[in-house]
């Protein structure tokens, strides 16, 4: 008889399941060993998050690109991804399947993990997310319905995992460090340049230089002013505009790029990546070589009234990003070192340091629809040759 982890992973393999993205959780510690052994493996992926509000972004590239993604958490993490959730899987109607190990109720040791795990259901509940209790062999047995149905509409489906469906049986894994898989490690690579270059253009000016040199390419751009004024210089199909989950535009970037041979492009912000900058040391243990991360650095909140951040004063994004194992970094603070930077391209994930003068261009809201933004993205990934997929 099957251990319900195997039974489990068995069913989402069935179900055509490619991609599962975890974090850790004690109850559901075997069955997150037993995914990094199957699914470690093209097509196959795993891949472990540095928190949950940032699998969301990469599952939902994933999902652009035709994948089938899931994420395993804890129940305590949904509120680290409610807004991700609802402004961007939802709001997108990209498909998702949650599978969250439900603490707090059933034989809890913990007595900080009660309050979320009486709460998760009405949460759920009120963010018109739908879920399913799986207390019993049997209703695991019943996943594989569901899975097939919210990945064929496009839609976010919650299994609430009970530890009691954990009791029947089975071998229990204990998962192995990451270094001590043969995986990449990280180093530190040389110093970036010391000093502080000075910045020569606008974020708008940026755009203006590196969009003729974005043809062909997968561009995930930031939200707000920065969608608006790349829109406002010229639209391609290729380009995915966030509308609104500030953060998550490295993240759906890195899920694309998993997904596709495609060159992809972040465009992305100092306001955001602060926000999120665990994204980068998952971008960097995954290192897909197409993915290039541009992060437009203003110092500034531009959409939100060019409040300051802290890269104007005791942050410097490219030494982040070096920190967290991303080895081919560059600064550019002139239109000359930025086309350098972005035609410089060799296989290998890059982060591009931009330095640019704080300050918005008067452009209009995109007028195109949601979810004309997501088909035309999903056509032109389609359009990919099968090798590229």
């Amino acid at each position: 008889m099957l251990s319900p982890e195997k039974e489990l992973v068995t069913i989402l393999r069935n179900s055509g399941v490619d991609l599962a993205c975890t974090l850790p959780c004690d109850r559901i510690k075997g069955l997150i060993a037993l995914l990094e052994e199957e699914y470690r493996k093209p097509p196959l992926h795993h891949i472990p998050l540095t928190r949950e509000e940032e699998g969301v972004g990469i599952c939902a590239g994933a999902a652009l690109a035709g994948r089938r993604p899931a994420m395993f958490l804890q129940n305590s993490g949904i509120g680290n991804m409610l807004n991700a959730l609802l402004s961007l899987t939802g709001f997108y109607q990209l498909p998702l399947a949650l599978f969250i190990s439900h603490r707090g109720v059933y034989k809890e040791k913990i007595a900080a993990q009660v309050p979320m795990g009486e709460k998760v259901p009405g949460i759920l509940k009120g963010a018109g997310i739908p879920h399913s209790v799986i207390s019993t062999r049997e209703e695991l047995r019943g996943i594989g319905k569901k899975l097939d149905a919210l990945y064929k509409k496009g839609t976010i489906h919650a299994f609430l995992l009970s530890p009691a469906v954990w009791e029947t049986g089975g071998e229990c894994r204990v998962p192995v460090p990451l270094a001590a898989k043969g995986g990449p490690v990280c180093t530190l690579p040389s110093p970036p340049q010391e000093g502080r270059m000075r910045p020569r253009c606008t974020r708008y000016e940026v755009l203006e230089t590196v969009a003729p040199l974005l043809e062909g390419s997968i561009v995930v751009c930031n939200l707000g002013v920065p969608s608006k004024e790349l829109f406002h210089l010229g639209h391609r199909s290729s380009y995915f505009y966030m509308l609104g989950s500030m953060g998550m535009a490295t993240p759906i970037g890195l899920g694309i790029a998993l997904s596709t041979e495609r060159e992809v492009v972040v465009i992305d912000g100092d306001g955001s990546l602060l926000m999120n900058p665990g994204s980068l040391a998952t971008a960097a243990y995954c290192a897909p070589d197409n993915l290039t991360i541009l992060a437009i650095d203003n110092s500034a909140y531009g959409s939100t009234g060019n409040q300051p951040t802290f890269s104007g004063t005791c942050v410097d994004l490219e030494r982040i990003a070096q920190g967290f194992g991303i080895r081919r970094t560059c600064k550019a603070a002139g239109k000359r070192q930025l086309i350098a930077a972005i035609r410089g391209r060799h296989a290998g994930l890059r982060f591009i340091h931009c330095l640019a003068v704080p300050g918005n261009r008067d452009v209009p809201n995109i007028p195109l629809h949601h979810l004309d933004i997501r088909k035309q993205v999903q056509e032109f990934l389609a359009g990919a040759s099968p090798a590229e997929k």
